[in-house]
């Protein structure tokens, strides 16, 4: 997708995808940082402090994290104490430069970078185009956050399926993962699908690179 008159992006692919490893979010508790890369029926394969993986029962633990719970979107996991649910999608990573907080995705059997994300505060499943002149997200996900798209500016996108009418709004927060930018402008239009679009508003203020399979972001600003 372009806004009119704009140029699109080319879209970054994977050349292949082991579908048996998902990543997911990663939770830091005290010392340690965790990372759930697996989920197979009753168990979650974890790394821990880049240790492992290790493969985990429902209701084991490997030091102090306990694995409370799987179901095929991710893991509920009590670290030191604290429980964590940790949802399939964007996987941050601790920088420990402190250059910026990073966040690794990893493809879908399909090559595309799909991540469990928010605006504000809503939890919305993202999909990575970065085509997409700007983040993209569809009437009923707007209404369902709080957004009136009536009062947003109306405005002209050229899609796939021709040119069609939307409404440019500007969203006060969107996070995946650990990463959290502000005041990003973004377009509600109907028609979208199940997945809003995380577009070049959002893109742009991150550096963008390949890791093998993982697509990774970096907060620049």
């Amino acid at each position: 997708m372009k806004f009119a008159g704009v140029h699109s992006w080319t879209s970054v692919k994977p050349r292949f995808f082991l579908p048996s490893v998902l990543f997911l979010t990663t939770a830091a508790a005290g010392a340690a940082d965790v990372a759930v890369v697996g989920i197979f029926p009753g168990k979650a394969v974890l790394v821990i402090d880049g240790s492992g993986p290790h493969t985990v029962p429902v209701g084991g633990s490997r030091g102090k994290v306990r694995v409370i719970s799987v179901d095929e979107g991710g893991a509920t996991l009590d670290i030191d104490g604290r429980r964590s649910a940790l949802a399939l999608g964007a996987a941050p990573i601790r920088n420990e430069s402190g250059a910026g907080i990073r966040v690794a995705l990893s493809p879908d059997s399909r090559g595309h970078y799909i991540a469990s994300g928010t605006v504000n505060g809503s939890p919305v499943r993202f999909l990575v185009d970065t085509g997409a002149t700007a983040v993209t997200i569809s009437t009923e996900v707007a209404r369902r956050i709080g957004i009136a798209p009536s009062q947003g500016q109306p405005v002209v996108v050229a899609t796939a399926n021709g040119r069609v009418s939307a409404r440019r709004v500007r969203l006060d927060r969107v996070s995946l993962g650990a990463l959290t930018l502000h005041q990003v402008d973004a377009i509600v239009q109907d028609g979208l699908g199940e997945h809003a679009l995380l577009g070049m508003t959002f893109l742009n203020r991150t550096d963008l690179r390949r890791d093998g399979d993982l697509l990774m972001l970096t907060k620049r600003y």
